[in-house]
């Protein structure tokens, strides 16, 4: 499956977001929007998605940063996570999170899918996508590493759909404490969430990159995305 992904427009109030869309083989199939990182639709965003439609799903990846002057990030600088640290500084979180609910309806309209439209976000993603879950009910929720997710616990009793959450107990940017807390809100909302977390392994830790990549914790992760996700947007 390519990585290039297909351009396509979603309608915002502040004009047309540029995103990619990656459809399966069979040209149909439920629905997930991928919420990216802080380095942007990256190649392991791409990686990600086209694994997504391999596995049977239309997948929508919103260009986040495209409201920002100069957002590109060079991923082979030594210096693209001070970069990618500045640009998600400068996007308002309002942004993010309305952007987000707006890539989620213009795939629910998208006449590809036949299931449900789920969401998934990889770290600051993460975070924005269970934001919006919480705003926009979505068929499912896949979280990796959620940055923001420490400010926002309060908002789990407002999810509806099933979420899941993976965590490295080796990560550097969300203490343990901090995930348990967000471990206990989760699991104690009125829909259900399964809450996963992986020996050693650190923040980012689905990202190839040397700096981030946990193989053993990636090689479990995956699969119990896919499946979770399989399981709950399917057409029944």
């Amino acid at each position: 499956m390519s990585t290039d992904g297909e351009l396509f427009e979603v309608p915002t109030s502040a004009g047309a977001m540029p995103a990619y869309r990656w459809l399966p083989a069979q040209g149909q199939g439920p629905g997930v929007v991928v919420v990216q990182e802080i380095f942007g639709v990256s190649t392991y965003i791409r990686r990600r998605a086209a694994d997504l439609a391999e596995a049977g799903f239309v997948v929508l990846v919103p260009q986040l940063y495209w409201r920002l002057p100069r957002a590109h990030l060079d991923e082979s600088d030594p210096a693209v996570l001070e970069q990618a640290m500045s640009l998600a500084g400068q996007l308002e979180w309002a942004d993010a999170t309305s952007d987000t609910r707006a890539a989620l309806a213009a795939l629910r309209a998208d006449p590809a899918v036949n299931g449900r439209v789920g969401l998934l976000g990889f770290c600051y993603g993460g975070g924005v996508a269970f934001q919006v879950a919480a705003e926009d009910s979505p068929g499912a929720l896949v979280s990796y590493y959620g940055s923001a997710l420490p400010g926002l616990i309060d908002l789990a009793e407002s999810i509806t759909c099933p979420s899941l959450h993976h965590f490295g107990t080796a990560d550097a940017y969300i203490p343990m404490e901090q995930v348990a807390l967000i471990r206990r809100a989760v699991t104690a909302a009125p829909a259900p969430a399964q809450f996963e977390t992986y020996d050693g392994a650190g923040h980012a830790f689905d990202n190839p990159a040397p700096a981030f990549h946990h193989p053993g914790a990636s090689a479990l992760a995956w699969p119990r995305t896919l499946e979770f996700l399989s399981g709950h947007l399917r057409a029944t």
